[in-house]
Order: structure tokens, then sequence, then C-alpha cells
């Protein structure tokens, strides 16, 4: 094996990535932090069967597991943390007044990689309002993804709406489908598989084009809903949608089920300009209780590696302080906001250190600029010694 290669779809943040993706990622929570949502760090990993009971629709089979050596229980790697903040929510903030509204960023790794991304391991950011699934939670928690994404830097957000138990309505009501045809119905809606809708159910057809741009794709689907059975599930999305007023570009589809399978009678997809697959899921779930109580909640995720790139994160300004600048000035540029970086040696060089500007007769010049042979030092320092230097 070579030195320094990692696993399949894993790999290192270097700077400025890492400082980018730390600074997205503090705008992100402060955005939300604005609204109430209130910070949880749960750990990096979990008993296996307390993840699986809250992860559901088998996400426990994306999770990495190994036996744990001191309690000799099977541990899991989280690959998602809405549901270690369910168990938090359920468990030990059971007594907090409800809605309770929960931020939270970390580090989560998959047994394999999505679909559409190589990576395993990813930075996920998101909030979860606790205690509600109503129309006015999901309108806030909408809002605040919209909000998020700006704080990320991203533009021309967009989200793609989809109503995850729309096929489970409608079979147990107006347009009954057998239990054992359900499941691959979902699916051939989903795979907008008109000929495989058409053998089980021809009379779901209508709504393969009942996708696109949310208006036009709303009246579609209040056409189809003849009996009136999805008018309080429209009449919601047509509420939420209206809150976010034309500053999101708004599409539905209301079949869309792949990556909503926990997800209860809203789903929603973010995207941004620039970035060619979706930087963000939510929608309305349920969490459980340990007496088997189920709670409703709304919440989001963001996932931080494809916003990095698009927000460019803040503008690098990097300050060389020539060996021997006094203290007391080093100090005032800080307070100032700059990044200084000291050299340690009368050899060192702005271009070795990777800076921006340099310190020069008490100015902080930008580079690149005619430097002396000898970058100048402060007279009443000049001889100092190893440890006056340093201190």
């Amino acid at each position: 094996m070579k030195p320094g290669l990692l696993p399949e779809g894993l790999h290192d943040r270097l700077p400025p990535v890492a400082d980018a993706a730390a600074a997205l990622e503090r705008r992100v929570l402060d955005a939300a932090r604005l609204y109430g949502y209130e910070r949880v760090d749960p750990p990096l990993a979990e008993f296996a069967d307390g993840l699986a009971t809250r992860l559901k629709a088998g996400g426990l089979a994306h999770a990495v597991r190994y036996v744990d050596p001191v309690s000799q229980a099977t541990i899991a790697i989280r690959p998602d943390i809405t549901a270690q903040v369910a168990r938090i929510a359920a468990t030990r903030m059971a007594h907090h007044p409800r809605p309770v509204r929960l931020s939270y960023a970390g580090s989560i790794l998959r047994l394999r990689s999505p679909q559409l991304s190589p990576e395993r391991e990813a930075r996920q950011i998101g909030c979860e309002l606790i205690g509600l699934d109503t129309v006015a939670a999901a309108a806030e928690v909408v809002a605040v993804a919209v909000e998020a994404l700006a704080a990320a830097g991203a533009r021309a957000p967009s989200i793609d709406f989809t109503l995850p138990d729309l096929v489970d309505t409608l079979a147990a009501g107006p347009l009954p489908v057998s239990p054992d045809r359900i499941a691959a119905l979902r699916d051939r809606l989903d795979a907008k598989d008109a000929g495989g809708v058409a053998a089980l159910a021809p009379e779901y057809l209508p709504l393969i084009e009942a996708a696109g741009p949310f208006a036009a794709a709303m009246e579609r689907l209040r056409g189809f809903d003849t009996t009136g059975a999805l008018a309080s599930r429209l009449d919601g999305l047509a509420r939420i949608a209206d809150a976010l007023g034309d500053a999101v570009t708004l599409t539905l589809d209301p079949t869309e089920r792949h990556g909503f399978e926990y997800q209860s009678w809203l789903g929603f997809s973010l995207f941004a300009g620039g970035i060619g697959r979706e930087v963000g899921r939510g929608g309305t779930y349920t969490i459980l209780h340990e007496n088997g109580a189920e709670e409703g909640a709304t919440g989001f995720s963001l996932f931080a590696d494809p916003l990095v790139g698009v927000s460019g994160g803040p503008e690098r300004r990097r300050l060389f302080l020539p060996f021997g600048t006094p203290p007391a000035e080093a100090a005032a540029m800080r307070a100032a906001g700059w990044v200084t970086v000291a050299a340690l040696e009368a050899g060192d060089t702005p271009e070795a250190q990777v800076c921006t500007h340099v310190w020069m007769g008490g100015e902080a010049m930008p580079l690149p600029v005619s430097l002396p042979v000898s970058l100048p030092v402060t007279p009443a320092k000049a001889g100092v010694s190893r440890d006056d230097a340093l201190g």
C-alpha cells in the first residue's frame, strides 16, 4: 500500500478548502441560531440497534459497523445525523417544551458511495424542529433552509418539492391499490415508467405528467384530485411556496421517492446554481420515543462539500511579519482582522508563507511589492535574541 493513500471515497481537506468549509459551517449555523435553533453535537458512533430503529427504511445498511471491544455490542458509525438528533429529542430532551429547535454539524460515513457522488465521508449541517410537522413548521424550516443556502454563499437557489406519502394516501382512499402492488407502483412512478404504471394502476398515469415548474405542476395535481383527497396537502404546499416569494425557483415532483423513504407528507430537495446535484434535503417525518409513541418533526440537512466550491469562502488575507516585528504591532493587526504570519527566521519570505501582504514601514503592503534584499527590522528589535523574538 502506498504511503498516505486513503480508502476509496475518503479524502483530506487541505488549506484553504478546510478553512472555507469551517467558515461556511459557522455562517450556516449562525443563520439557524437567529431563528432559535440551538446546536447539539452527538457522538460519531452509537449502538447499532438503537440507531437502526431511528434511521428507518433500511438506513443501517449504509452504516459502517464494528464490535465494540468494551461492551462487545455492535457499534455503527453514523451515516446520517438526523436520527441522532431524534434520539436526543426523544430521550435527553424529552422533557423540553415542544417544539424544540436543534441544529448540528458533523461528519458522516457511508459504507458505500451514493449514486451521484464518489464521497463516502461528508460534512452534514442541518436543523430539526421536533414536535410539529404542520404547515407552519414546514414553512419555517424551508425558510431557514433558504437562509442557510444564502449564508453558504449559494447562488440561484431552487427547491424541488415532493409528496412522499401521496401513493399511500390515494391507495387507501379514492384510488385503491392492492397492498402487494403499492411498493411496485411507487417505484414505477418514481422512475417515471409510464408502461409500468399502466400495467399496475393506469389511473395513476396523470401523476407522471404532474411534475415540473411549481405553478403548472400544482394546477395539474389539482385537476387530478377530483375527490379532494389531496386538497389539504396541496393547500399547505401552496402556503409554503407563497411565503418564499420570488427569491427561490420552485419545482414539484409529487411522486419522487428516492431519498425520501422516511418522510411523511412533505419532502424537498435543495439545489444551487453551478452545482449539478442536490446540496440538501428535508421534509416532515416522525421520531420514535422509548415508550413506542411517535412524534412529528420537520427538518433539513445541507451537504457542505459541494457548497464550498461555489461559496469560495472568505477572502484570504495573510500578513507577513518580518523577523523581529514587535509583538504589539502584530497584536494590533490581528485585532484589526488580519491573519498574521510571523517570520521565525531572518531568511523567511512572504512567498514561502503564502502571504498576500507584508508589514513594511508600519503599513500592510499588498504583494507583489519591491522588497529590499533583507526586510527591515524595527530598530528597537534589531539584534534581538531568540527568546526575545519568541516573546
